[in-house]
C-alpha cells in the first residue's frame, strides 16, 4: 500500500474530507478489535455444544485474545514508533483478517484458541495504533473533539456487534461471527489508502524482547492456572507449575525491565501517585466490567431462555446511554475535575451489577434486566472521560504516550484475569456445563464484581487528586496507544 506524500508535518483538521477518511478508517479499525475481544461472549454457549467441549478449553477462547493483547501491547507499541502507526495498523488488519478466518474453519477446540490468539496479537497492533494515529495526525485543537467522536462511533461496534453475532448463531453458525469483522476490516483498509502518515521523527527501534516474553509467560502462566485450577485440582501438577512459573516470570519483569535501557515498561511512572492509584482503580474496575458482560450474556442464554439474538442484544439500551451521556462528559471534567465524576461513575456501575445479580428465571426483560443495563451505561459514561484525563494529567507531556499506554494494558490484564476467575466464583469444578454453576453462583459473582466496583470507586476518591486537567495534557505526538476505552458485551 503506497504512502500518500504529505507536505510538512501532515497535522489535517477534522473538518474536511482528509479528517472525515481518518475518523472512518480509525473507527473501522477499532471496531475490528472491539468485536473480536467482546462479541464471542455470545457464542460461547453455541461452540461448546458444537465442538462437544468444557469450560475450560471455552474460557481459552475468551482469554486467548486477553492474553495475547494485554502481554503484546507496549511491545507493538515500539514497532508503530519506528515504523509509523498507519504501516502498523494496516499490518495488524491483516494479521486480524487471516486469524479470523482460521478461527470460523476451526476443526476442534485447539485449533479455535490457536486462532484467537493470533487474533490477540492482530488487535495488539490495531486498536492502539488506530488511537495513536487519530490523535498524531488531528491538529492539536482538533484532538478532543476527534477522540470523542471516535469513542462515540466506535462504541456503535460493541453495541449493534453482540446483537448481529446472535442473530448469525441463531439463524446460522456460530463460525459466522468470525466473518462479521470481513467488511469492516476491507472497508478500514480501503479508506486508510487516502489518509496521511504524519511526517514525524521516527523512535529508534527498541524491541524489548525479554519483557514481552516475560509478560506473556507471566500472564499465560497465571491465567492457565486459574483456568485449569477448578477443573484439575488446585494441587495437580500442572496448575502448581504454571502458577510458579507465571508468578516468577512477573515478579522477574519489573527488576528486568529497570536494568534496561530501552524497556517496554518504564517503571520510574509508578513512584507517581495518582498513576499507580487511576491505574490500579482501572484493573478493577474493566475487569469486573468485563467479566460481568461475560456473566450476564450467559445468564441471559443458559438460565433466562434468551436466544443468541436476545442475550446479545440484552445490554444494547448500556450503550446507547453511553453514547448520550459521553459527549457531555469532557465539559464537566473540566469544572469540577476527574476525581468525583470518576468515583461516581464507578457507583452507578456497581449499582447497575447488583441490580442484574438479581436477574431470575420467569422475570421480564424490563425487570431483570434493564434497570441495571442503563445504570451501567450512565455509570461507564461518567467514568471514561474522568479517567483518560486523570491518568495522562498525572504525568508530563513527554510520557504522555507511555502512560497512555499503561493504562490500556491494566485494561486489558483486568480483563483477562477477572474472566479466568469466573469459574472459580461460579464454584464450576470439574463440570462441563455452567448452567448448574450458574444457578448457584450467578449473583454471587455478580455481588463480588459489583464490590470490586466500589473498591476501584474508594481508591479514586482517595488517592486522585481533586484538580482539574490541563489542556496542555492532550498529546502532541503521542508513541502510541489510547486509553482504555468502555467494555460492552
Amino acid at each position: 500500500m503506497s504512502e500518500p506524500a504529505v507536505a510538512g508535518t501532515g497535522l489535517i483538521a477534522l473538518r474536511g474530507r482528509a479528517g472525515a477518511l481518518l475518523v472512518t478508517a480509525t473507527v473501522l479499525a477499532s471496531m475490528v478489535g472491539f468485536i473480536d475481544a467482546y462479541m464471542i461472549n455470545v457464542a460461547i454457549p453455541a461452540i461448546g455444544r458444537d465442538l462437544e467441549t468444557g469450560v475450560s478449553g471455552l474460557q481459552w477462547v475468551l482469554t486467548g485474545y486477553l492474553v495475547a493483547v494485554a502481554s503484546l501491547l507496549l511491545l507493538a507499541g515500539a514497532l508503530a514508533d519506528h515504523f509509523g502507526w498507519r504501516r502498523i495498523l494496516v499490518a495488524g488488519l491483516i494479521v486480524m483478517l487471516v486469524a479470523s478466518l482460521c478461527c470460523a474453519a476451526a476443526p476442534n477446540i485447539g485449533a479455535l484458541i490457536a486462532g484467537r490468539v493470533v487474533q490477540g496479537a492482530g488487535g495488539a497492533l490495531v486498536v492502539p495504533s488506530s488511537l495513536a494515529l487519530l490523535n498524531g495526525t488531528l491538529k492539536q485543537a482538533d484532538r478532543a473533539k476527534g477522540i470523542g467522536v471516535w469513542a462515540g462511533l466506535s462504541t456503535l461496534g460493541t453495541t449493534l456487534g453482540p446483537y448481529g453475532g446472535g442473530w448469525l448463531i441463531d439463524h446460522g453458525s456460530w463460525r459466522y461471527v468470525f466473518l462479521l469483522n470481513f467488511p469492516l476490516i476491507a472497508a478500514a483498509l480501503w479508506v486508510l489508502r487516502g489518509v496521511p502518515e504524519v511526517t514525524r521523527p521516527r523512535r529508534p527501534l527498541s524491541v524489548d524482547l525479554t519483557g514481552a516474553l516475560l509478560a506473556v509467560l507471566g500472564l499465560g502462566g497465571v491465567i492457565y492456572a486459574l483456568t485449569a485450577g477448578s477443573a484439575s485440582g488446585w494441587t495437580s501438577a500442572p496448575v502448581v507449575v504454571s502458577a510458579v512459573v507465571g508468578v516468577v516470570c512477573l515478579a522477574a519483569l519489573i527488576p528486568v525491565e529497570q536494568r534496561l535501557s530501552a524497556p517496554m515498561l518504564r517503571t520510574a511512572l509508578f513512584r507517581i501517585r495518582q498513576f499507580v492509584a487511576i491505574n490500579a482503580a482501572t484493573v478493577l474496575f474493566y475487569g469486573a466490567l468485563s467479566a460481568a458482560s461475560y456473566l450476564v450474556v450467559l445468564q441471559c442464554q443458559l438460565r433466562l431462555g434468551y436466544s443468541a439474538t436476545q442475550a446479545g442484544a440484552a445490554l444494547i439500551p448500556e450503550s446507547a446511554v453511553f453514547l448520550l451521556v459521553s459527549p457531555f462528559v469532557g465539559g464537566l471534567v473540566a469544572r469540577v475535575g476527574t476525581r468525583l465524576p470518576m468515583a461516581a461513575g464507578i457507583l452507578i456501575v456497581a449499582g447497575g451489577f447488583a441490580w442484574l445479580s438479581a436477574a431470575q428465571p420467569g422475570e421480564s426483560y424490563v425487570r431483570a434486566i434493564l434497570p441495571g443495563a442503563l445504570l451501567w451505561g450512565l455509570g461507564i459514561g461518567l467514568t471514561v472521560a474522568p479517567l483518560t484525563a486523570g491518568v495522562l494529567a498525572a504525568v508530563d507531556d513527554a510520557d504522555l504516550g507511555e502512560a497512555s499506554a499503561i493504562n490500556d494494558a491494566a485494561s486489558r490484564v483486568g480483563g483477562v484475569v477477572l474472566i479466568a476467575l469466573v469459574p472459580v466464583l461460579l464454584g464450576v469444578g470439574g463440570s462441563d456445563e455452567l448452567a448448574g454453576p450458574l444457578a448457584n453462583r450467578y449473583q454471587t459473582a455478580m455481588l463480588v464484581m459489583a464490590g470490586l466496583s466500589v473498591v476501584a470507586a474508594v481508591i479514586t476518591m482517595v488517592f486522585v487528586a481533586r484538580g482539574r486537567p490541563t489542556t496542555s495534557h492532550l498529546p502532541a505526538t503521542p508513541r502510541v496507544h489510547g486509553c482504555a476505552v468502555p467494555v460492552s458485551t
